[in-house]
């Protein structure tokens, strides 16, 4: 029982950290256009984080019981998961570098189920779950935020072209707040689930071990003979996020926002669409997508379409190499935690 309450500790404080991590994916253009304050900014991110995070279960389904097999996976595997996922978060941020919270954690469970196998590599569901729904996406997500974001930035100008710079000024000041607040209801949609997915599993994994059988009555909402999100996980999980992202996260905002090009209003509307289109629409499939990934390459593919001299391309080697590293360092973790348990 105490494994369980570390793992909901654990989890709560991943998920906490996700949303000052990735505070930046919604509000980084719309702060580095000056449309919006940080503080303001701050606020409404975290407002609809919480609106995306009460919606939808299938991305929780798939990191719960799609990647892994559950019959190997422990309290403690899963621990090891939540911790080599924190661990890989906090550094990555401190470095001001957008890695995948997402990556993070799949990476944390892929290796401390490893670890808890013995090596046996058929414990990773690789054709069904880890192969089509995060390698694949993993490729594929950011290429298109690069191609749409380019795409719909070169459409804006061939439109606008026409109309004042004041007007065009204007007139994306105020669509870029509605971009924004998408954006950010995405994300809630998208990487909020993936903790409760975690919880979830869990629980599924107390009850079949019968770790929850002589709690008291009023403990019994614990168990969890089906793989369902229970309600009070939604909203635990919903309300962290929300809580972290009003945190903030200035270091990885600077990186999105300022660091990688200049923006102006109609960029970061560009942006934020395009990313918020690609997550939602991953989120309906049950897709654990980066939502890091798709915003960076957004704005990549933005600011090349402005201008490609614009683009600090020094700045964006040092995230395409945290992207690479974030599945095996993560998962290396997630292992070696692992393996350090069963060795006690």
């Amino acid at each position: 029982m105490l494994t369980f309450f570390s793992v909901v500790v654990a989890a709560i404080i991943f998920e906490y950290s996700n949303g000052f991590h990735d505070a930046a994916n919604a509000i980084a253009t719309v702060v580095s256009t000056r449309v919006l304050t940080p503080r303001r900014a701050i606020a409404m991110a975290a407002f609809f984080n919480l609106t995306g995070a009460l919606l939808g279960g299938a991305v929780a389904s798939t990191i719960g019981k799609g990647l892994v097999d559950t019959n190997v996976v422990t309290m403690s595997t899963v621990l090891c998961a939540v911790i080599a996922a924190f661990t890989w978060n906090i550094a990555t941020w401190w470095f001001g570098l957008p890695s995948s919270s997402s990556h993070s954690l799949i990476g944390g469970l892929c290796g401390a189920a490893l670890a808890a196998a013995r090596g046996n590599w058929s414990v990773i569901k690789w054709n069904a779950g880890v192969w089509p729904k995060v390698v694949v996406p993993m490729i594929m997500s950011p290429l298109a935020g690069f191609i749409f974001g380019g795409l719909l930035m070169f459409l804006l100008f061939v439109t606008l072209h026409r109309f004042t710079p004041h007007f065009v000024q204007s007139l994306f000041g105020k669509l870029q707040i509605f971009s924004a607040a998408w954006m950010a209801h995405s994300h809630g949609t998208n990487d909020a689930q993936k903790t409760m997915g975690i919880i979830t599993l869990a629980l599924f994994t107390g009850t079949k071990a019968g770790s929850f059988d002589h709690l008291p009555g009023w403990l019994n909402f614990l168990k969890t003979p089906a793989f369902v999100l229970p309600t009070w996980v939604i909203g635990l999980c919903a309300v962290t996020m929300a809580v972290g992202t009003a945190a903030g996260g200035w270091r990885i905002i600077r990186t999105l926002g300022d660091r990688m090009v200049k923006l102006q209003p109609v960029h970061g509307f560009a942006a934020e669409t395009t990313a918020a289109l690609i997550i939602q629409a991953a989120s309906y499939y049950g897709i654990p997508l980066s939502t890091t990934h798709v915003i960076s390459t957004s704005i990549m593919g933005v600011g090349t379409v402005k201008r490609f001299s614009g683009m600090k391309w020094t700045v964006v080697e040092r995230i395409i190499w945290a992207w690479l590293f974030t599945l095996p360092a993560s998962g290396l973790i997630g292992y070696a935690l692992a393996r350090a348990v069963t060795a006690l």
